[in-house]
């Protein structure tokens, strides 16, 4: 299978735990029925989603949340082909991530500036290996 990882960052809109429950939810819905799996690590300013599977479910999924009001100045860091999943097990695994970005008062809102695309890849490879969810499809 070919498979396709998009990773990409977003500011939420209107951000509050109802709010990212619901993100949450339908995530976890439309991922479940396109085969697409991956992770979202979050702060109030930023939003982080790695979402890998099946290239024309990945690239929905992107357009999906392109339309979804609740995300705002999306950006993809990363989309490319890759042999297996990070996070095969996870239709959707939220991290709060309380390190990756350092404290909310530090301007971290402009960390999507100066991003690298390894350094995206990072942060999501270190979290799949704190969960040990690799998978190989």
């Amino acid at each position: 299978m070919d498979l396709r990882q998009l990773i990409y960052s977003s500011q939420p809109f209107g951000f509050d735990e109802a709010v990212l429950a619901g993100i949450l939810l339908d995530a976890r819905r439309c991922n479940t029925r396109d085969g697409v799996t991956g992770a979202l690590v979050c702060r109030r300013e930023v939003f982080l989603q790695l979402l890998e599977g099946p290239e024309n479910a990945v690239l929905g999924a992107i357009e999906r949340i392109g339309r979804d009001d609740r995300h705002t100045d999306i950006i993809v860091h990363v989309s490319e082909s890759v042999p297996d999943r990070l996070f095969g097990d996870w239709a959707m695994l939220h991290d709060p991530a309380k390190s990756w970005l350092g404290s909310e008062n530090d301007g971290s809102k402009n960390w999507v500036e100066r991003v690298r695309a390894a350094d995206v890849k990072g942060i999501f490879r270190s979290l799949a290996s704190r969960m040990n969810t690799k998978s190989v499809d």
